[in-house]
Order: C-alpha cells, then structure tokens, then sequence
C-alpha cells in the first residue's frame, strides 16, 4: 500500500514511503524470550518507555552476547501511532550488530534520517519528529537495564526540555536541517517548549541552563557566518533596498499569513536606518486596524521574528 493508497489525501505524502512501509508491515515487531536468549548463549534485555508528550509507549527486546556486548537480536512492541511503530522498527533493526555502547550513540535524528527515501526530504511532518526522540530514549533505558548504569549517565549531551526529552545537540541539528527561524517551528518539529513552556524563555516555573530562543539566535548567528564566509552575505552588510527584500519575504511568510486568518493585514510603510538601528514603520490594514490593543502585541510579534529571522538591531513602530 503507497502513500496515496492511505487516506487518498496529500497528508499522506508528508510520510516518506520507507515509513508508509514500516508502519503498514514492520519487520521487528515481535518479542524475544529468556528460552531463545539461553539457546543463542546471550542474556535478555526487555525496557519500557513512554513518551509523556503524546501518550505512546515502547517495549524494546534486546538479546546481547555479554562477552562481546553485542546486540545479537531486537525486536519492539509499541502502542502508539504509525510514526512511532515505523521509528521503533527501524531503530531496533539499527541496534542488531552494535555493541551496547555503540547504540546508545544512535540518535533520533538518525532514526529519522534512516527512515528518509531521499537524504533532503525528511521522513515525517514536523509534527511528528517526536516520534523517534521516544525510539532514542528507550535504548538509553535498555542499555541502563543492561550496564546497572543510570539513564542519564548516557547523556552526553544537555537535555534543554525535559518534558520531551530533546537535547541541545538535536535542537540545533534540527535548525540547521530544516533552516528553522522561529521558536515556534522548533516547537513543531521536536516538541520542546510545548508543554511546561519552561525551556522557552527565562522567566518559566522551572531555571533551566538554556532556552529555546538563545539557542536559535546563536545557531542563526553560526550559519549567518557560515554563510559569509561561503561568500554569502549577511543582513547587516546588504544594501537598503536587498534588506527591504529580505524584510518583506520574512513578513509575506510568517507574519501576514497569521493575520489573515483573522481578516486583518499590515503594510511596510517606512524604514529608517539611524544609529546602527533598522527602524520599520507598519500600518496595520482589516481587522488589525482598530484594535489598539491587539495592535501593541501584533507589533512586538513581528519584531520578534525579524530579529531572529534577520538581526537583533531592528525596532518595529507603528503608525
């Protein structure tokens, strides 16, 4: 059955057809049992998680040869979505061969990744990249089972949101892949900051050692400079009229579209540069026109996603 043969709808083409395969027929589904670890000489491994994020849970089997800790055999069973049972299949078929630390190595991202027909094209919609961070977590789980280890002493990166369990390094592979500009797209695509809203921004019921809207701005700043010196330029060194260009792209895709949908519309009507500063003057048009207080938070919204989409030295006034 292909992707169209699903629902008939283009949603279904959001899906790549490897996990259109997986979730329709996965091949290491199943369980392994203490009998067949005693007959292939190896010790059996059985670990739970579930992903508080979305309700789906993960039971991941694991026969490791304990003279060698290698993974002789896996298999899962998950009551979840199609997404999650595709990632699971693919992540157990990834742990067969490795050692116990070599799998604690694979990440969501190269779940993800495995499960791509083409190397630009992600497998899922942003939506359900959470699916494969529950696949990451329960090899952590099992490889503690096996060492007597702490989960989280195979963290070797920084958890930034605790609630979905992503870490620093997937946030900002994640950017990076996807060229994501705004917080609310990492949201989308990894789930951080969807929950307890803590690892947004500080000033959250809980401190947390970084936060999503740092950790875009300074991964915007690296490939802004990655890009210069490929000899793309920057913002701040463009011309008026290439950032005007720039300026107006980022509101004809993140901002106009928002306020369409309450019948309401804005028009760049004045830039001014001074002092370092890219002043922008705005008329609101529709239904945004006379609403004065909807007006004040429409206006720092734009200037938050200018900034992170193109410099921190713009100021957004309303005429």
């Amino acid at each position: 059955m292909g992707r169209k043969d699903l629902i008939g709808g283009s949603l279904w083409e959001n899906y790549s057809q490897q996990v259109v395969d997986r979730m329709n027929q996965p091949r290491f589904r199943g369980e392994l049992t203490e009998e067949e670890a005693v007959r292939r000489g190896g010790k059996l491994i059985v670990a739970d998680w579930g992903a508080e994020s979305c309700g789906d849970t993960v039971r991941l089997y694991w026969i490791v040869d304990e003279k060698t800790g290698v993974i002789l055999d896996a298999r899962f069973k998950s009551f979840g979505c199609g997404t999650a049972i595709a990632s699971s299949d693919v992540m157990a078929e990834m742990c067969i061969g490795k050692t116990v630390d070599e799998a604690v190595k694979i990440t969501n991202l190269d779940v993800e990744f495995a499960l791509r027909d083409e190397p630009t094209r992600p497998a899922v919609p942003p939506q359900k990249m959470h699916c494969s961070v529950m696949a990451y977590d329960v090899i952590k789980k099992a490889a503690s089972l096996y060492s007597g280890k702490e989960m989280k002493d195979y963290d070797e990166d920084e958890i930034v949101c605790e609630c979905a369990r992503v870490s620093l390094s997937t946030i900002k592979e994640v950017i990076r892949l996807n060229d994501l500009k705004t917080v609310e797209e990492i949201t989308e695509y990894t789930k951080a900051g969807a929950f307890c809203k803590s690892c947004i921004r500080p000033g959250g019921h809980e401190k947390r050692k970084y936060y999503l809207e740092d950790i875009l701005r300074e991964t915007r700043r690296e490939m802004e400079r990655e890009n210069a010196d490929r000899g793309e330029p920057s913002f701040d060194t463009l011309t008026l009229v290439q950032k005007l260009k720039r300026i107006e792209a980022v509101l004809d895709e993140s901002v106009r579209p928002l306020l369409a949908r309450d019948g309401g519309g804005l028009e760049l009507e004045d830039v001014k540069e001074e002092n370092g500063w890219l002043n922008l003057y705005i008329g609101y048009r529709g239904a945004c026109r006379g609403c004065a207080a909807g007006q004040a938070g429409t206006m720092m919204m734009i200037q938050q996603k200018l900034r992170e989409q193109l410099g921190e030295k713009i100021n957004v006034y309303s005429l």
